[in-house]
Order: C-alpha cells, then sequence, then structure tokens
C-alpha cells in the first residue's frame, strides 16, 4: 500500500517552499525518517524524511515546484524492495529532462559518473561551473549531503588541479564540442533563497535612509595574539582562533557604548535593546545564510568562536534550522574572506547597522614618525540615518577600531 510524503510544517508564518533536489529516485529503496527531498524556503534549506521504510514508488512534483504545507510530494511503497519494486510500472512523473533542458548541450548530452560508474546528479549551479572551469566530475570526492558535489567542490578542484597550460579534458562533459561561433546562454529559475534576499536587499534601500561611514583598523596586536596562543585556544577549545570572535566581541563592546546601532524602528517607536543577538554571514552550498549567535554580549571569544564554527558545519551540511535564522539585532559581513578590499554592505532590515569586514593586507602608515609597513583593515558601517548619527556611527566605529588594536580592553572592558 502506498504511503503518501508530504510537505512538513516549515515554521511559523511559511506556507510553501520550493523543491530544491531530490534525493531518491523511484525504484530506491528507503528507511524510516531517510531524507528523500530538500525544500528551500526563503532562509534554509529542509529536507523532507520518509515517513516509513519501503521503495519510491512515485515522484509527484519537480524540482523547482512550488510546494504548499502539507501537499503530497512523493508516494512509498510501504514495506516493498528495491528488487521488487524496480519495474517499469515505477515511473518518475517530474519530467526528468527539464534540467537537462536548461543545461548547455554538452552537459546534458553526457551525464556524469563517479569513479564507480554510479550517475552523480549535478544541480544546475554545479553543472555551470563543471562546464565554466572543465573539471571531470567524475573525479571530484564530494562534500554535500550523501557525498553530492557542491560548487565549492568544483571549485576547489580547479584551483587544485596541475597548470599544464593546456585545459583540463573532461570526457563526460565536453563529450560534445560547442562551435567557437556560436554564443551560449542558461537561464536558472531563482531559488527561494535568492528571491527573498533580493527582495529584502531592496527593502531596506526602499526604506532605511542608509549611509556608510568608514575606518580603518591595525590587525598587528590581534595576529599577534593569534598566533601566540593558537595552538593552545585550538587544544583547550576545540575549535580555531579566528579573528571573527574579536571583531563580535569588539562590536558588542560597542554597541553597549552606543545602543542606537543596536535599535531599530517600528512604527514611530524606536526599539532600543539591552542583549546583542548578532548575526553573521556564513557560506553555504546555494549561497550566504546568515545565523544568529544569541546573546553574543554574555560569550567569550571561545564560546563566539565555537557558535560560529557550528554553524558553518552545519550551513554546509544544510542542517540549520529555521529559528536559527531569525531575528538578529546587528549584523557582522566578513567579505574580506572573499578578497574585498572594501564594500558598503546593506542593513538587514528590520536592523538598523551592518558591520563590513575586509581583506587584511600590509599598507604603509606613520608610525613615531616613521613610515613602516603594517597589516592593515577597512571596516565599514552601513546604517540607518533616520535613526543613527553620524556622530554614533563614527563613535561606534572607533570604539571598534581601539579593541582590535588593543585587545586587552576586551578583557577589562573599556
Amino acid at each position: 500500500m502506498a504511503t503518501d510524503v508530504v510537505v512538513p510544517t516549515l515554521g511559523e508564518s511559511i506556507t510553501e517552499a520550493t523543491l530544491g533536489q531530490w534525493l531518491k529516485k523511484p525504484g530506491e529503496a528507503v528507511k524510516a525518517d531517510e531524507p528523500i527531498a530538500s525544500l528551500e524556503t526563503d532562509k534554509v534549506a529542509v529536507e523532507v524524511p520518509a515517513p516509513v521504510a519501503g521503495v519510491i514508488a512515485e515522484l509527484v512534483v519537480g524540482e523547482g515546484d512550488t510546494v504548499n504545507v502539507g501537499a503530497v510530494i512523493a508516494r512509498i511503497d510501504a514495506g516493498a524492495h528495491a528488487a521488487t519494486a524496480a519495474t517499469p510500472a515505477v515511473e518518475d512523473r517530474t519530467a526528468v529532462g527539464k534540467a537537462e533542458a536548461a543545461a548547455p548541450p554538452e552537459l546534458a548530452a553526457a551525464p556524469a559518473g563517479n569513479e564507480t560508474g554510479d550517475p552523480v546528479t549535478l544541480s544546475p549551479s554545479v553543472r555551470r561551473a563543471v562546464l565554466e572551469l572543465g573539471v571531470d566530475p567524475s573525479k571530484i570526492k564530494g562534500t554535500g549531503k550523501d557525498g553530492r558535489l557542491t560548487k565549492d567542490d568544483v571549485i576547489g578542484a580547479a584551483k587544485a588541479a596541475p597548470k599544464t597550460g593546456v585545459p583540463a579534458a573532461t570526457p563526460s562533459v565536453a563529450a560534445v564540442p560547442r562551435a567557437p561561433d556560436v554564443r551560449g546562454e542558461e537561464r536558472v529559475r531563482m531559488t527561494r533563497l535568492r528571491q527573498t534576499v533580493a527582495s529584502r536587499l531592496k527593502e531596506a534601500q526602499n526604506t532605511a535612509a542608509m549611509l556608510t561611514t568608514f575606518n580603518d583598523v591595525d590587525m598587528t596586536a590581534v595576529m599577534e595574539a593569534r598566533n601566540k596562543y593558537k595552538d593552545l585556544f585550538e587544544k583547550k577549545h576545540g575549535v580555531r582562533l579566528g579573528f571573527m570572535g574579536f571583531f563580535v566581541k569588539a562590536a558588542c563592546m560597542a554597541l553597549k557604548d552606543v545602543p542606537a546601532v543596536n535599535a531599530s524602528i517600528e512604527g514611530d517607536e524606536i526599539v532600543y535593546r539591552n542583549y546583542v543577538d548578532v548575526s553573521v554571514a556564513v557560506s553555504a552550498p546555494n549561497g550566504l545564510v546568515v545565523p544568529v549567535i544569541r546573546d553574543a554580549h554574555e560569550l567569550s571569544v571561545a564560546g563566539i568562536e565555537r557558535t560560529i564554527g557550528d554553524f558553518g558545519a552545519r550551513a554546509k551540511a544544510g542542517t540549520l534550522k529555521l529559528e536559527e535564522m531569525k531575528g538578529g539585532t546587528f549584523t557582522i559581513s566578513n567579505g574580506g574572506v572573499f578578497g574585498s578590499l572594501m564594500s558598503t554592505p546593506i542593513i538587514n532590515p528590520p536592523q538598523s547597522g551592518v558591520l563590513g569586514l575586509h581583506r587584511i593586507e600590509e599598507r604603509p602608515v606613520v608610525r613615531s614618525g616613521q613610515i613602516v609597513a603594517r597589516p592593515m583593515m577597512y571596516l565599514a558601517l552601513s546604517y540607518d540615518h533616520r535613526l543613527i548619527d553620524g556622530r554614533e556611527a563614527v563613535t561606534f566605529l572607533v570604539a571598534v577600531k581601539n579593541a582590535i588594536e588593543d585587545p586587552t580592553r576586551l578583557l577589562i572592558d573599556l
């Protein structure tokens, strides 16, 4: 008897999602509670578990389709075995060729396989990366769920490939060469997450009176402290000592001194908070996500680093929870990990401020009348000028700068 697989409750006020990827195919055996599909909501990917053990009998919707909470998306033959269920009667109704038709000809013509000969399912973004970077997906070890390839896996493999002066051969991808005079295009539907990000960022521009102020910070003291204690820190706390722990701690102290940056506008009222929930941007296979460090003002540097490390690991695995993405009173975004020298970050409504960190590079500065090289970083604070005055914005940035250039301040709360 077939058992329906329905879209689970996704959280407060969330009524629909997008079927991002099927993790199982018709005819495949599944265990109870084993993930069979990935749903994309406005904030994060959610896996749909099998309600019973059996065999996938039918996939009712296709990848990219919008589904409502409670809708049937698949059916499982409870108690069946793969050997008996893998018959012509078992049919995938999701229009398997939809994604292939949208992909460039050489990708659609030659499905990839791994080292064991099993087919490898590639998402549109991964297919595009494979094509552009000229790598063989069958030779790459996937780090996604159940060993699936992510875009980061493809980029990493391309960087690690030996530079011979000749483009890497990709027999499984480039089986059909493209004519040199043909210009190609690929249309990929925006994910629900990307649609939500676009909407919220535009909302911020349309609503807030945004302004950005800059400063720079000498990273010498923090880098020396990190180099001196990183091994002991990792041995004691089980996590690497990075720079984010210092900056989150410094920001919490500065927010206490300049509470307007941690406040928000609701109607004709200003909401001031005596706590700090810091939103931090971390990389996920489908883009950046922004989980929240709750009560960051009460955490040590070690506690902050542990929380960020946990967020990063679970973001890559796709196991962040919806409630971990909600709220936040202030955001820190580190574009420096991607090489950004300077930027004007956009605030995350209804928050009123976002601190942008950038890459560290040696620049000439004057110290005690002498020109010396120092590892410098530009800081950017974008803020809602309706609530935060320029004096408060500059005061906040200077407080962060002082704490980073003299980390002792973090210990004695100065």
